[in-house]
């Protein structure tokens, strides 16, 4: 795999919230995705997942409350927990995931 520009990946997606995967390092993923400002409907995953901002601010509500990420700062969503983000989110969001093996 060669050195990808994040922002530019992000900024290139032809849909907001649609995520592109980068690479995997065994059965992780790493995706990135562009935030436009939508919030989305709440919802969990079996596995936890990482969220990584790396430009711009994410909004969620995460098991009941309310959390900022902001540029710079990562925050994981444990298994089970339902989560969803608010309206607001804009940048650029790295995720990190346990995936299916590839076929």
């Amino acid at each position: 795999m060669n050195v990808v520009d994040i922002r530019n990946t992000a900024a290139e997606l032809p849909d907001a919230w649609s995520s592109h995967l980068l690479g995997r390092v065994g059965s992780t993923g790493v995706k990135v995705l562009r935030m436009d400002g939508r919030a989305s409907t709440p919802e969990s995953h079996d596995v936890a997942e990482a969220l990584l901002v790396v430009d711009g601010t994410l909004r969620l509500v995460a098991d009941g409350g309310e959390v900022e990420v902001r540029a710079g700062e990562v925050y994981v969503v444990e298994a089970g927990v339902v989560h969803a983000v608010r309206p607001g989110s804009s940048g650029t969001l790295v995720i990190v995931e346990h995936l299916a093996p590839p076929a």
